[in-house]
């Protein structure tokens, strides 16, 4: 019988959401204050799931160690204390709201991640507002 293993995070990231194709003002309509053009923060938690058997020789679903270590260079490293609009390569054509996020961060682990293994992302943007991405 399968299980899910978790592992929380967390890291600190600014952001706009816009499209500059868009004027000001229907950035401003659509995404109100977070159209900022001077940008805006979060305080990112972020919960990973890995769902899979029980290895019968380790007890493990996954190695938590290597769960940790793989969010801090695939994530943590690489978003915390960024703007994620102008630091983070995957987010300079790509409209940083918590859904795509969500995704990259999805996109981003999941080749470390045991093909026998399913990936679930779950990312708090503040203690209301929240997504889960398992994959396409």
């Amino acid at each position: 019988m399968p299980l899910t293993l978790y592992r929380r995070a967390h890291f600190n990231a600014a952001h706009r959401l816009f499209r500059p194709d868009w004027s000001d003002e229907k950035n401003r309509e659509v995404f109100g204050k977070c159209s900022n053009p001077n940008y805006h923060g979060h305080n990112y938690e972020l919960i990973v799931g890995v769902k899979g058997p029980v290895d019968p020789e380790t007890g493990f679903v996954m190695d938590i160690a290597k769960l940790k270590q793989l969010i801090k260079e695939q994530v943590v490293e690489p978003f915390d204390h960024k703007n994620l609009n102008l630091e983070v390569a995957e987010f300079a054509d790509l409209n940083p709201t918590v859904e795509h996020i969500s995704e990259v961060i999805w996109k981003r682990m999941r080749p470390f991640i045991g093909d026998h293994l399913n990936l679930e992302i779950t990312l708090y943007e503040t203690p209301r507002n929240f997504v889960t991405y398992d994959g396409p």
